[in-house]
Parts: C-alpha cells; structure tokens; sequence
C-alpha cells in the first residue's frame, strides 16, 4: 500500500512539474509560397489546428506568421511541419 501511494505521489509531481514548466511562447515564421489573398487564410487554419497554438496572425505583405503556442502542448517543428504540409514551407524568422 506504501508502495502505490509513494508511485502515485511521484506520478503527480511529475505532471505538475511538467504543467508548470510549460509557457506561452510567441515566433514568428517566415512564409514562402504565399501569392494570393486566400493564403493567409490557410496558413492560419493550418497553425490554429496544431494543439497547443492559442492565436496566429498570418501576413500575405510581409510574408510571416505570428504564432503564441502552449510550448507544453506543441513546438516549433510542429508548426512549421503544419504550414509545410499545406503547401507553405516555413522557417523560424527574426
């Protein structure tokens, strides 16, 4: 009985630790392949279906998507992985 409470005590910290670890991150990545006004738009849906991601602004002018994620629940490469599997490869920008 010792035994189960001790693993289960250690099970939870573990997740909370992991909980309070996780923040809020913003990047902005850099968008090839944008060329008509509807691409935003699907550089957006594409980000805001990854878990994890809580807002995306897409610029067609600028070329760029501003991403705020959970870095607990996602990370970079998944977002660039999204964009690049709707046809709009991404890098991390400046």
């Amino acid at each position: 009985m010792t035994k189960l409470l001790v693993s289960a005590a250690i099970a939870i910290s573990v997740l909370v630790s992991s909980t309070a670890l996780a923040a809020e991150r913003t990047i902005t990545l850099a968008v090839k392949n944008m060329y008509c006004a509807d691409c935003p738009l699907i550089v957006r849906k594409s980000l805001e279906a990854v878990p994890g991601v809580s807002k995306a602004v897409v610029s067609y002018k600028d070329k760029t998507a501003i991403v705020t994620y959970d870095d607990g629940r996602t990370d970079v490469s998944a977002l660039t992985r999204a964009t690049t599997d709707a046809g709009y490869p991404s890098t991390p920008g400046s």
